[in-house]
């Protein structure tokens, strides 16, 4: 039985492969669907920078929960009849909302983001369930789908880059003066409350059409995990940005590109890359730490007195 098995184990491998990778034709459907890795780049963008202030705030369960309820959102508006990208836009702005409310306390206060993840969940997997359309529809808001996308969806991407990464940039300096050291901004008179808006507003507009390419439920690894291996190999907060940017840039338009060859979803292309870079960087970084006899620098004293 362990001879038939290890026999059989050649032909399983190439089948595997063969549902992961199929490059018959690739460049006809990579022409096709191009629109799609144009799409894929825009949402690296949002994702790389608005990243860098997440992992700055320690806000990735925050991403989480607005997730959840982009999710509860988007299939909401799916069991309705209405585009769901709206519905995830709207789901993420009313947990953004929630969660900016409560200012500064907001990454202290996990309690509420975790009773809102469930929720948002269950609200999802119950207008899922009462949905009687196509089972890929409903696949696509847990896993990703970015194949479909057309000109007026790219368009709305592209909107969407402008505003989250133009409002980045404006509130470049106190915001991130917020972030790395929130007890000093306060009393230099920083409007904590109205910056904890703005941001957890621009990131829920950030997790709604990053949905789009990795799904409600893997999020994470567009908003989170680029910022998360830049700031293994840098302590400067640009070259940490520069990096989180073409680290997302490279999981995700290599993860659409791949994706187009095979029979699996985008997201496990993605979520995989980013993960390896991840992986490297933290690498990487711990060589280069040794090799100095020091620890990583914060980026916080340098950026905070900058401030």
């Amino acid at each position: 039985m362990m001879t038939a098995a290890l026999l059989q184990f050649p032909l399983a491998a190439e089948s595997l492969w063969s549902r992961i990778f199929v490059f018959d034709g690739y460049g006809e459907l990579l022409s096709l669907l191009s629109q799609s890795v144009v799409a894929g780049a825009i949402l690296a963008l949002i994702g790389g920078f608005i990243g860098t202030f997440v992992a700055m705030r320690d806000g990735a369960f925050a991403v989480h929960g607005i997730a959840e309820l982009s999710f509860a959102g988007a299939a909401f508006f799916l069991l309705i009849g209405f585009d769901v990208i709206t519905g995830s836009l709207v789901g993420s702005i009313v947990a953004a909302v929630i969660i900016g409310a409560l200012g500064t306390r907001a990454k202290h206060n996990g309690s509420l983001i975790g009773v809102l993840m469930p929720f948002g969940l269950g609200l999802g997997i119950l207008f899922l369930s009462l949905y009687q359309g196509r089972s890929a529809n409903k696949f696509s808001l847990l896993t990703g789908q970015i194949v479909s996308v057309d000109g007026a969806q790219v368009t709305e991407m592209a909107i969407g880059a402008i505003v989250v990464v133009g409002a980045l940039l404006i509130v470049w300096r106190p915001l991130s003066f917020a972030s790395l050291d929130p007890d000093v901004a306060a009393a230099k008179g920083v409007p904590m409350r109205s910056l904890a808006m703005i941001f957890m507003v621009l990131l829920g507009i950030s997790v709604a059409l990053s949905v789009q390419v990795v799904g409600s439920l893997l999020v994470l690894a567009l908003l989170i995990t680029p910022a998360a291996a830049a700031v293994q190999v840098t302590a400067s907060p640009v070259k940490a940005l520069v990096l989180s940017v073409v680290f997302a840039e490279i999981s995700t338009v290599g993860g659409i590109m791949l994706a187009l060859a095979g029979s699996l979803p985008i997201s496990p292309y993605v979520t995989t890359i980013s993960f390896l870079i991840y992986l490297i960087c933290r690498i990487v970084g711990r060589v280069r730490r040794r090799t100095t006899g020091s620890g990583r620098v914060s980026a916080a004293p340098r950026e905070a007195s900058a401030a």
